[in-house]
């Protein structure tokens, strides 16, 4: 070997030993500042408690203050030196020791303890350079070694210039559980996002097929890029499908973690035909229909996910049946409200008024069938007339208020557009976005905010089926592998009582009666539903006759519900039609009469 392979030897060993003992450094230096910073509060308590018990024994003739004493000497005893100070009383005790002791030692002595030095240092140093060579234990497949090789920045900086990528440049890179993962530095004319568009160029240098996955983003400082290659995934290896046991939504293909979204939350599902949006959701209404403080109602006109789910929640497969569900909804809420007790900001669910989970399935199509629905009422005279009614004022209503009361929406769509599946005023409501695949970027950016693509949530470039992007506030744009819920499981889950308000109130809805006494003019019997009660308290207080559409104005209701209170209040006797159509209060009429 020559002298200058011996020097480059040791230069090597030297580096690998000084970055081990860096690396070391830095780490002892973290924990012992957050041991400092977790304990000092105990000091300044201990320190205050020792003050009152002084004060309260100044002579010290009781044990409360030697044991507050010996408290404030344990907590100090728990709070760590800085590394620095630690090593500064290290040096000088060894300083002070090598000046009173060192002289006695014999030459013979000094020699085999410098070699035993020196033979410690070069096995820890092989120690420390083949754990950082395989710091995960990870083994890279054929694929892998390749990539990795390419990524060196010897191998990048050759073949840069010629792929247009001139200006960038390579760290080393690091195999993890979710692929390979490497900084990537810029110089003045690059950008991250500028870099994401030459990812055919990237792909071109390194070679890689034209299915691997591969994210650009900025990196942890000013001037740098992270480039991941998703060759593999935290997911692999683990068992997807769901059970009892295993109720997480899926698993996250980076970090490993298991993946939950909390109920509570307004919601929204999307991803194109095939994406898996039906099965995606299935742990999630799993959850909305479990427990006795849960109830689930589904609005799905298809009936094809919503017939697995008949036997535990409430089914509304047809526009009619749409209608009147919302209204029921939309009425809950409003006496949930009305009801709230001072200073609560969110409804308490109850066994007899749980929460309740509104999904829609495939918006877009329940906004075009239950759009105008044709519904015959009374226009006086033992004559009816036909108007039209729409579900979508109570979806709206209930996406804006209805958190308060414990009754959330979660809405699901193929076709993430504002204008076609999501409702101007249903999206600003969204706290929680669920994007599997979709065809467009402008797609994911409806789905999961206009500044999606430039943080990294490319749903567009997801694969089919199963593998969903969550955007919650707190999520970084890991994908999400989804449990597989099978059809099978979900017809066998225990039956439940589906939710309606008949049966799900302490209190049904009575219709007001009149009950007639001679010489007096009839009362009606107080109305226990909310909407029916402001209604009923429009037309008593309004001084002359009262349209039926102005009372939508009046009363805050939507048409829906006004016209079911208008329809109760009538059959029971309580409102009557004039001539005209309008209506007025059955008791004003009596006393008009008199």
């Amino acid at each position: 070997m020559s002298q200058s392979q011996v020097w480059r030897t040791h230069r090597q060993y030297a580096a690998t030993a000084a970055r081990w003992s860096a690396d070391r450094w830095r780490k002892e230096a973290d924990r012992r500042r957050t041991l400092r910073a977790d304990r000092k509060p105990l000091v300044r308590d201990a320190r205050r408690a020792l003050a009152t018990a002084r004060a309260i024994d100044p002579e010290g003739v009781t044990p409360l203050r030697h044991r507050a004493e010996r408290e404030l000497r344990t907590a100090k005893r728990r709070v760590p030196d800085p590394l620095w100070l630690f090593a500064t009383k290290t040096a000088t005790a060894l300083g002070v020791a090598g000046y009173v002791w060192l002289p006695t030692v014999s030459v013979r002595a000094w020699v085999w303890s410098a070699v035993a030095v020196v033979a410690a240092v070069t096995a820890l140093t092989v120690v420390a350079a083949v754990r950082a060579r395989d710091t995960t234990g990870l083994k890279p497949t054929a694929e892998e070694r390749a990539l990795l090789k390419r990524l060196q920045p010897q191998h990048w900086k050759e073949h840069a210039e010629q792929r247009g990528l001139a200006g960038t440049l390579t760290g080393r890179p690091k195999l993890t559980d979710a692929g390979i993962v490497v900084a990537v530095r810029l110089d003045g004319t690059w950008t991250a996002t500028k870099l994401r568009g030459a990812e055919d160029h990237v792909r071109s240098l390194l070679g890689a097929r034209t299915g691997l996955r591969i994210q650009i983003k900025a990196g942890k400082q000013g001037g740098w890029a992270e480039l991941i290659l998703r060759t593999r995934s935290a997911a692999d290896g683990d068992d997807l499908m769901w059970t009892p046991d295993r109720r997480s939504l899926g698993i996250d293909t980076v970090t490993g973690e298991q993946v939950t979204v909390p109920l509570g939350e307004r919601l929204l599902i999307a991803g194109r035909s095939g994406a898996g949006k039906s099965v995606a959701s299935r742990p999630l209404l799993f959850d909305a229909s479990e427990g006795e403080t849960n109830a689930l109602v589904i609005i799905d006109l298809k009936r094809v996910e919503g017939r697995l789910w008949d036997h535990r929640a409430r089914v509304a497969s047809t526009p009619h049946e749409v209608i009147d569900v919302t209204d029921e909804l939309e009425t809950e809420m409003l006496e949930r409200l009305a009801i709230l007790p001072k200073g609560q900001d969110t409804w308490t669910p109850t066994p007899d008024r749980p929460r309740i989970t509104l999904v829609v399935d495939e918006g877009a199509e329940v906004m075009t069938a239950a759009d105008s629905v044709p519904y015959e009422v009374e226009a006086g005279e033992g004559k009816t007339r036909t108007v039209k009614r729409s579900a979508l004022p109570a979806l709206e209503s209930i996406a804006r208020m209805g958190r308060a009361a414990c009754i959330d929406l979660w809405w699901m769509t193929q076709k993430p557009t504002i204008n076609d599946g999501i409702p101007k005023q249903i999206s600003p409501q969204i706290g929680v976005s669920i994007c599997l695949a979709v065809r467009t970027p402008a797609e994911a950016r409806v789905v999961l905010g206009e500044d999606a693509q430039a943080k990294g949530w490319n749903a567009d470039e997801l694969p089919v089926p199963g593998v969903a992007l969550i955007r919650d506030g707190k999520r970084k744009p890991d994908p999400v592998k989804i449990r597989y819920m099978d059809k099978a499981v979900v017809i066998a889950l225990p039956d439940r009582t589906p939710w309606s308000r008949t049966t799900a109130t302490a209190e049904a809805a009575v219709a007001p009666t009149l009950t007639l006494v001679k010489g007096t003019a009839p009362e009606p019997a107080p109305a226990v539903d909310g909407a029916t009660a402001r209604v009923l308290k429009a037309i008593e207080t309004a001084d002359d006759p009262v349209r039926q559409k102005d009372l939508v104005t009046l009363t805050g209701l939507s048409k829906g519900a006004v016209s079911k209170a208008v329809k109760a209040l009538t059959a029971g006797g309580a409102v009557a039609r004039t001539s005209d159509g309008c209506l007025t209060s059955a008791s004003g009429d009596q006393s008009a009469a008199a």
